[in-house]
Order: C-alpha cells, then structure tokens, then sequence
C-alpha cells in the first residue's frame, strides 16, 4: 500500500504494508539511518523520533497510524533551535561513547526542553527514563540537558 508521509518537512511516498515499523520505513525505504534498531519493543529509546513534536518509539509504531502528522528525525533536529542546543551540548559535555543511544537521547532531550525549558533534576529524569545508555552516561547526559537549558552544570568530561 502506498503512504505519504512528512518527514523533517518533505512529503515523502513508500509503498509498505500498513503493520510496517516507521523505523524500517525510515531506515530502509527513505534511508535516514540516524535513528536505531534497538530492542525492537519500545523499551530502550534507540530508535526515538518526533510525531508532532513528541518522542515517539518508531520501532512500534506502524506506518498506518502515522498519517498526517510530521515525522522530525535525528538527521533534521539540529535545524531547530532547541535541537540546535542540544546537540552542540551533547559535544561540548563530551556526552558520547559508543554513541549508539544517542540518536534517542537526544530527541527525547530536544522534546523535553520544547515543553518544559527549565527543567529540574526529576523532570530530566522522568523525561529520559525511556532511554537506555549501555555505557551508562546518564550523568553527562544530565549535564548536557541543563547546559542546553542555560542551567548551572557540572563539568563531566575527564581531565
């Protein structure tokens, strides 16, 4: 069946079956690799997108229930101010190991700070607890948030 989708502000048509992930509609059919295959059950955040504006897990969320709505991915978020923020934040706090999760991280952090842009420690925290980091860097991560909010940070990069 054919779709057409907004994704990071461009109308775009794939032929997939109604039940297909957006993930794989995006990595497969429009190739935008950023977001990640992660546990493939909306648990770990890999793979995090906005649907209007709010993060989304794009490995549940089939094709048929997008319609619509604007679709912003990793590959487009830096083009908004906030997105903006914290990207250059996630640099300058050296928040990146294997950098697998950060994809997710960082669109569940630009959508936090869209609505609330003075979050407190408990509102980063439930704000990301959908987001899983192997390398555990949870309190870069923290720090990046608040440096993109104009927050007082810890530095947390090594000497």
């Amino acid at each position: 069946m054919s779709y057409t989708i907004k994704v990071n502000g461009q109308p775009r048509t794939v032929d997939v079956e109604a039940d297909t992930p957006l993930l794989w509609v995006l990595r497969d059919e429009l190739d935008l690799k950023g977001s990640k295959y992660g546990c493939g059950m909306g648990l770990c955040g890999a793979c995090t997108v906005h649907i209007n504006g709010t993060p989304a897990r794009s490995c549940v969320t089939p094709i048929a229930a997008v319609g619509e709505n604007a679709i912003t991915t990793i590959e487009a978020i830096g083009a908004t101010p906030v997105g903006k923020k914290v990207q250059d934040a996630w640099l300058k706090q050296d928040v990146m190991q294997c950098g697998y999760c950060q994809a997710g991280q960082i669109m569940s952090a630009a959508a936090l700070l869209e609505k609330n842009a003075k979050p407190t420690d408990k509102d980063i925290d439930d704000a990301m607890s959908g987001n899983i980091c192997r390398c555990a860097t949870y309190t870069r991560i923290r720090s990046a948030i608040k440096e993109a909010a104009g927050l007082p940070t810890a530095d947390t990069r090594e000497v």
